[in-house]
């Protein structure tokens, strides 16, 4: 039977792209996190080490996402702001506004997995789930929007490559 679809953005599935684009943003975003997480360690003159990355509760003290004190709010900035790098990322990497959900849930999802292996034990803290549902969020929307201003250019077709006009 023939196909009854238009050929117009027609895609095949590439699993090797779209592998290559989940590494590269898992590994771009751990990059900045990290990055960012320096900046705001040394600011509040804190240790720099995976947990304020990983460790979501810490079992004699407190948990690292807080909002008590000076460095648990920067974890809490940290996180914001690689959201919205996140979202620059997704733009420059995928530039498609229908892999943005996609690609902001696989990215948490896969920082969910690394902290139950990290800590050992599932998240159970509010604040962490809060923080990343909030993170998930911002990086779609944000991305969704860059791609979507992206996508909705206006494509001259009033003028060949020699910049002669054209009669429609």
């Amino acid at each position: 039977m023939k196909k009854l679809t238009g050929t117009f953005r027609n895609t095949q599935w590439d699993p090797y792209l779209l592998i290559t684009q989940i590494v590269a943003m898992q590994a771009l975003l751990y990059v900045s996190l990290g990055t960012i997480m320096y900046v705001m360690d040394f600011f509040a003159e804190a240790n720099h080490t995976l947990d304020h990355i990983f460790e979501y509760h810490i079992p004699p003290n407190p948990q690292e996402i807080h909002v008590t004190d000076l460095g648990g709010r920067l974890v809490i900035v940290a996180f914001i702001l690689n959201s919205l790098v996140g979202a620059g990322l997704l733009w420059f990497i995928v530039r498609r506004t229908k892999l943005c959900l996609d690609f902001s849930f696989t990215f948490h999802f896969t920082h969910l997995v690394i902290c139950w292996w990290y800590n050992e034990a599932f998240p159970s803290t509010i604040g962490w789930w809060m923080l990343n549902a909030v993170c998930t969020a911002l990086m779609c929307v944000c991305s969704e929007f860059f791609c979507l201003k992206t996508e909705l250019k206006e494509i001259p077709v009033g003028y060949t490559a020699l910049n002669n006009k054209v009669d429609l």
